[in-house]
């Protein structure tokens, strides 16, 4: 552990035993920042360059919104944390051929938004604020943070015709979880900090746990779903993919990689492939994206040195 996380567990454990109010508030406000934002890499330069690029809101904050195509046949696409929707480029390409719009954002303190901090709640409404102008999507693609948001928001108002998730967290109650291991955080402050998140994001429902807990919402996620995960990712595990698995059973197809890790998944090319033949099968150009039929393929295993 470097020493500015040292510092961050001695001072919040030592807090909590004390003053668990206080510490909960500053665990809080770290673990709702990503603290640095992810630059356009540049062998993304030029498909970002091309986006149309749209304004959208919320809770006061400006955000970038990104628009490949005219709108027709629209996929939504949804990084992950510490990201931005430019990480997507290797799909943007593939998927206007196939006569889909791609439409993405780069999420409050993000990319190129206002903000310093996000949340799953905020990636719902911005994902509904594109629904209202151009949906339903025929394919959602989402990855990490990403994931968590897309099955909350499947589950609460959002249409889609398909998902893909990559290194995805099943549930937002990984989050405050992992963000506490990383940190060494004791159990006083993870119930603090769950307290906090109760509190300030979900209004002080604790119901909110289970809506944004995927594997508990197979019933009204009713879509064919493509989960994509390394076994070597050090930032989500696999069994992240496998209680997924467990809870969709037939209509999710899982591929499991080696060597890709949480990030460089997103933009391998067999990766890339896999995704957009799932994203393309049986849809056809006339069939609404609420409605596309679907008979999800067999389990396979992709492994990449």
């Amino acid at each position: 552990m470097d020493p500015a996380h040292a510092l961050i567990r001695t001072a919040l454990n030592g807090t909590a035993a004390l003053a668990p109010g206080p510490a909960g508030r500053a665990a809080f406000e770290l673990f709702r920042r990503p603290l640095r934002r992810s630059r356009v890499r540049g062998t993304e330069l030029e498909i970002h360059r091309s986006a149309a690029v749209e304004a959208l809101r919320v809770n006061g904050t400006s955000v970038v919104g990104y628009r490949w195509g005219d709108g027709e046949r629209p996929v939504l696409m949804l990084h992950g944390w510490r990201s931005r929707a430019s990480r997507f480029a290797p799909y943007v390409p593939r998927l206007r051929e196939l006569g889909l719009s791609v439409l993405a954002f780069d999420a409050p303190g993000h990319g190129d938004s206002g903000g310093r901090a996000t949340s799953v709640l905020e990636y719902r409404h911005l994902a509904l604020q594109l629904q209202d102008r151009y949906g339903p999507f025929e394919a959602v693609l989402a990855h990490s943070l990403g994931v968590c948001a897309a099955f909350g928001a499947l589950a609460d108002g959002l249409r889609a015709g398909r998902l893909a998730a990559v290194s995805g967290v099943s549930s937002v109650g990984f989050f405050p979880a992992a963000f506490c291991a990383g940190l060494e955080l004791n159990a006083a402050v993870e119930r603090q900090l769950r307290l906090r998140i109760e509190e300030s994001l979900f209004a002080g429902d604790a119901g909110a746990w289970e809506r944004y807990d995927a594997a508990l919402q197979a019933e009204a996620v009713g879509l064919p779903v493509l989960v994509v995960h390394d076994e070597d990712d050090r930032v989500v595990p696999l069994g992240q993919a496998h209680r997924l698995h467990r809870a969709y059973g037939d209509r999710l197809d899982l591929i499991v990689t080696q060597g890709l890790g949480h990030r460089r998944i997103v933009t391998e090319p067999t990766i890339v492939d896999q995704v957009i033949g799932f994203i393309s099968a049986d849809t056809p150009a006339d069939t609404p994206a609420d409605t596309a039929p679907a008979e999800p393929p067999a389990d396979q295993e992709v492994t990449t040195a």
